[in-house]
């Protein structure tokens, strides 16, 4: 998981090396348009500048695509919460749930099968630990093997990246019915 401004993240699946390239050129694009326009960047902006850097590698001899896809989460006054998926060939589009990665056809089809439009902050954390147990190649998820991190606004109305730590997240795992609770010694 990474952040790329106060108000959007994401994850990444592929060669490491290109996406920390892919990170860094989206940080620097942010930071500059809130330099210039004093206000965060508009969320589907940032991916679409993103993106086009992605395509362009694909034109031309000589140079190789960036093997990365990126699950962009982000909020913006304009359209609020939003979520993106680019691909390695520069295309991009938004969605109310996906995944990226490996086993991602299974993920998107339990994904649609489960996923409701009111769901509630709890109800799509445990959603999404169940779509990561029945998909990830291990064959038990531990806090250890899963990053959690969330996008929220706060009551103050700021954006918040709340990053879960251990502890939490093996409750979480723990109330979605994932793994077992850890005998008390």
């Amino acid at each position: 998981m990474y952040n790329i401004d106060h108000h959007v993240s994401c994850a990444v699946a592929g060669i490491m090396s290109d996406a920390n390239i892919l990170i860094n050129t989206a940080r620097l694009h942010a930071q500059r348009y809130a330099y210039a326009y004093q206000e965060p960047i508009p969320v589907e902006q940032l991916v679409q500048s993103l993106c086009d850097t992605k395509q362009g590698y694909t034109q031309f001899g000589g140079l190789r695509p960036f093997g990365v896809s990126f699950l962009f989460a982000g909020w913006d006054r304009s359209y609020g919460f939003q979520l993106y998926v680019s691909d390695p060939s520069g295309n991009y589009a938004g969605w109310k749930a996906a995944a990226i990665g490996a086993n991602n056809q299974a993920a998107q089809s339990m994904l649609k099968q489960d996923y409701k439009d009111d769901i509630t902050r709890e109800d799509a954390v445990k959603l999404a630990l169940k779509v990561l147990s029945k998909t990830m190649d291990s064959t038990s998820l531990t806090a250890d093997k899963l990053e959690l991190a969330q996008i929220c606004l706060a009551p103050s109305g700021e954006v918040k990246y709340q990053v879960c730590t251990p502890e939490a997240l093996s409750t979480h795992l723990v109330q979605a019915g994932v793994t077992q609770p850890a005998a008390e010694a």
